[in-house]
């Protein structure tokens, strides 16, 4: 669940004046938020490639997840059936593994520090309008080993494939992950 502080501040909550200037883009994500609960980005540019929902804070009280270095399709997949998960009630929460979202292997939840949120979320920013706290959760997945990324054990080619989000980005090693972040 998210912070005890958290007052939705989207643009389905309140009328920020600008409704009228929502591009195309802004139009799907809020018809789908208010048709499923929320709405599934996904971002595919050179070797970068996540996904990432919106709408799970408003819809359902869970916070928002993305994931990375899958294919999109699968990520979506995947993001959704956790986004079911927090609709029927499921506690998403930093620390938890599920077994149920990749079969045969876990995921684990990582909460994401606030510092990535614009070089990633900007979508999700602009629909809860900038607003924090907002509670992102990176879910991670494991190598064919079923070793995490951050783990020592984890295969050298998987550990760049998913960046660590719950460091900061100055904390962050450096690649294709942290060369946005800050902007």
């Amino acid at each position: 669940m998210l912070e005890d502080s958290f007052e939705c501040r989207c643009i389905l909550c309140h009328d920020h004046g600008d409704r009228d200037q929502a591009d195309g883009v802004d139009l799907r994500i809020i018809d789908h938020v208010r048709q499923y609960g929320w709405h599934v980005v996904m971002v595919v540019d050179d070797d970068v490639r996540f996904a990432y929902t919106i709408g799970l804070s408003h819809s359902h009280g869970a916070p928002e997840l993305a994931m990375f270095g899958l294919d999109v399709y699968e990520m979506n997949r995947m993001l959704n059936t956790l986004g079911a998960k927090a609709a029927a009630g499921t506690e998403l929460k930093d620390g938890l593994r599920d077994d149920d979202v990749i079969e045969g292997r876990p995921v684990a939840l990582r909460a994401v520090d606030p510092a990535w949120h614009r070089t990633f979320f900007g979508r999700a920013r602009g629909f809860y309008r900038g607003q924090t706290p907002l509670t992102v959760l990176q879910v991670a997945w494991p190598d064919a080993d079923h070793h995490f990324h951050w783990e020592d054990q984890a295969r050298e080619r998987d550990r760049g494939r998913q960046p660590q989000l719950w460091l900061t980005p100055e904390e962050h090693p450096a690649g294709m992950w942290t060369a946005d972040a800050g902007n």
